[in-house]
């Protein structure tokens, strides 16, 4: 498979190269920094250089031309003000989405937060960013008509060794999960597509991972 990942420098992405390329899959990360072109193929992906918050639709498409799924992955990241999680989180999630509907590309995985709400409450940061994500989220579930969306929403990241098991449901409540774990998760996603349509939370649990994703496809 060819799966093109927005945010492919970030720790989730970066992780599911690895898990990519280590089955002979192809995976391409798109990156705003130059600098992080060796770091991706370190991981075993191709680089491409293109910022989601100035590229237009049709810059995009064409990196995704081709390719079997798209992954979400980008985040304006901790330390940036309320404006770039709009122009980020949200605004470069609804990009990605349109460039995929124009470029034929179906299956669609978006990495998204335990919290996001369009009409979340609150005028700090991290308030704007459950916000801005949760916009995302709504444009991406309206899509259903040209994009097999999933939507998973890890609880509170850590880089933990991963544990290889899971709790994957609707809702699981708070809890931590490694990034492995979830990097993991999105592998077993891109493999099920009869999870599309599916927002799910992910916390660590006793179930190993691709045990907890075809219960959930089964569902």
């Amino acid at each position: 498979m060819r799966i093109v990942i927005a945010g492919g420098h970030g720790q989730i992405a970066l992780r599911l190269e690895r898990l990519l390329a280590a089955r002979g899959d192809e995976a391409v990360g798109v990156i705003r920094n130059p600098d992080q072109v060796e770091d991706l193929r370190a991981a075993g992906a191709e680089p491409v250089v293109l910022d989601l918050e100035s590229a237009s639709v049709e810059e995009v498409a064409q990196v995704l031309q081709g390719a079997d799924a798209a992954v979400f992955a980008a985040g304006a990241g901790p330390d940036s003000g309320s404006a770039r999680k709009e122009t980020v989180d949200r605004g470069a999630a609804v990009l990605f989405a349109d460039a995929a509907e124009r470029a034929g590309v179906r299956r669609y995985v978006v990495v998204s937060s335990m919290g996001a709400d369009p009409d979340h409450r609150g005028d700090e940061v991290f308030d704007a960013y459950l916000r801005a994500k949760g916009a995302a989220d709504a444009y991406v579930r309206s899509r259903s008509s040209t994009l097999d969306w999933t939507i998973l929403r890890p609880g509170m990241l850590t880089n933990d060794a991963g544990t290889g098991e899971v709790l994957l449901t609707a809702s699981t409540g708070r809890g931590p999960v490694p990034r492995d774990d979830v990097a993991a998760a999105l592998l077993e996603l891109l493999e099920t597509p009869a999870t599309a349509g599916l927002t799910l939370e992910l916390i660590s649990g006793n179930v190993p991972v691709s045990v907890a994703v075809k219960d959930i496809a089964g569902n």
